[in-house]
């Protein structure tokens, strides 16, 4: 089902904003004690709380912390109300910071978990030129990666793999995997990482 643009369903910057507000009057905080713990203004604070400016994750990290909240329960009830489909518009992926944005990689995360454990994150991921080292990555869980536009090749453990439009490579996270040559940019291509599930 689409999100219809004409209903008055909130935005996901009213619905973190709200849940912000709700979260520091719980805890009988003011703006000025959460923003100060957060390291951002008061004004800022205010904004993102009524929705009238989104704010980059680094930040709504740093708010989450202040409340002593995780960053998923700030997103929870997004579209919650309405479906259990997540909807996100050709260009509307939030652009996140990641280990590689320093070397020139672009993430845009294209869905939001809403559950109190992450189970799954999905990226796309754009490197514009060749002009950094690019980091190597671990993390737990599974990732696939699937070209959509350029040529990279791509270390995976101590494997190469020429990776073109149409291409797909899933492994095991915590192999030591990255980009290792960029053959052709602009580069585009879709990284989703499975968490593992958590033991009861």
């Amino acid at each position: 089902m689409e999100r219809d643009q004409g209903a008055n369903l909130p935005s996901l910057e009213e619905t973190v904003g709200a849940a912000i507000r709700e979260q520091r009057q719980k805890h009988g905080l003011t703006l000025a004690q959460v923003a100060e713990q957060a390291g951002i203004s008061r004004g800022m604070l205010s904004k993102i709380e009524n929705g009238q400016t989104s704010a980059g994750m680094d930040t709504l990290a740093r708010i989450a912390r202040a409340l002593g909240v995780s960053m998923s329960m700030l997103f929870s009830k997004y579209d919650a109300t309405s479906t259990s489909a997540q909807h996100v518009k050709k260009g509307a992926g939030m652009e996140v910071v990641r280990r590689g944005t320093k070397s020139g990689h672009t993430y845009h995360l294209l869905a939001y978990d809403q559950g109190p454990v992450k189970l799954f994150e999905p990226f796309l991921i754009t490197i514009d030129d060749d002009s950094q080292r690019y980091p190597t990555f671990e993390h737990p869980g599974t990732e696939f990666i699937y070209m959509l536009e350029g040529r990279i090749e791509y270390r995976c453990g101590q494997e190469l793999y020429v990776l073109e439009p149409g291409d797909a490579l899933s492994f095991q996270g915590d192999v030591p995997h990255g980009p290792e040559r960029l053959m052709k940019c602009p580069i585009k291509f879709l990284s989703v990482i499975v968490y593992p599930r958590p033991v009861d």
